[in-house]
């Protein structure tokens, strides 16, 4: 067993350490919203405590169970706790994407219209693409299935991406970027993320079966 979790596995340790810093956001969330601890910048956020509280709750358990996906051990060998893993993850998603979506309708935005037009096109596409899996996986196509996790994945963790990209510029400059510049920088972030998992997807790979009906 040791062994069979030792096997390389790329994609599943490359989406941990992409997820690794908007988990560790959303963990540190988690605790701040019950005990009122929060930042003053995240205060506007207060006056929706139940959608902020699940969109971080369930950030955690999207971030956590998306690597668990592509774990080819957990797969084979422990199908189960694959199915429960898989589960939690689409349960977890779809939460996130409608916290997401209240959230856009009931706090005041900080930016243009632009950003939060996209948040609300991507938070769509989040469900959508859960949605697709799903679909996936009722008829047995395994392959859409992974593609379409991936996708969600990619879309439901665009965050990591904006982390990446303003907090070597909020070093530099002492304070995040604004305006037009900064949600052009948070849409190609984004979007940059869609786009890598699609060149993952367009990389050659090992076919997998579809199931037995």
């Amino acid at each position: 067993m040791i062994r069979l979790f030792q096997r390389p596995n790329p994609l599943a340790f490359g989406l941990a350490v992409f997820s690794a810093v908007p988990v560790l956001i959303a963990l540190v969330e988690v605790v701040q919203i019950p005990t009122g601890t929060y930042p003053e910048d995240s205060a506007r956020l207060a006056v929706a405590p139940v959608a902020w509280f699940a969109h971080v709750l369930t950030a955690v358990a999207f971030g956590v169970t998306g690597p668990l996906q592509f774990v080819r051990a957990l797969r084979h060998r422990f199908g189960a706790l694959h199915r429960l893993a898989g589960r939690i993850f689409v349960i977890s998603g779809a939460v996130l994407g409608l916290s997401g979506l209240a959230l856009l309708a009931q706090v005041a935005h900080v930016r243009t219209p632009l950003a939060e037009g996209a948040r609300g096109l991507f938070g769509l596409a989040l469900l959508a693409a859960l949605a697709c899996a799903m679909a996936a996986i009722r008829d047995g196509d395994i392959p859409r299935h992974r593609a379409w996790i991936i996708r969600a994945y990619a879309i439901g963790m665009g965050s990591g991406a904006i982390a990446l990209v303003f907090f070597p510029i909020y070093v530099l400059a002492g304070r995040a970027p604004d305006g037009i510049a900064a949600d052009i920088l948070f849409i190609g972030a984004w979007a940059m993320t869609i786009g890598i998992a699609e060149l993952i997807l367009r990389r050659p790979s090992r076919p997998l079966s579809r199931r037995p009906a």
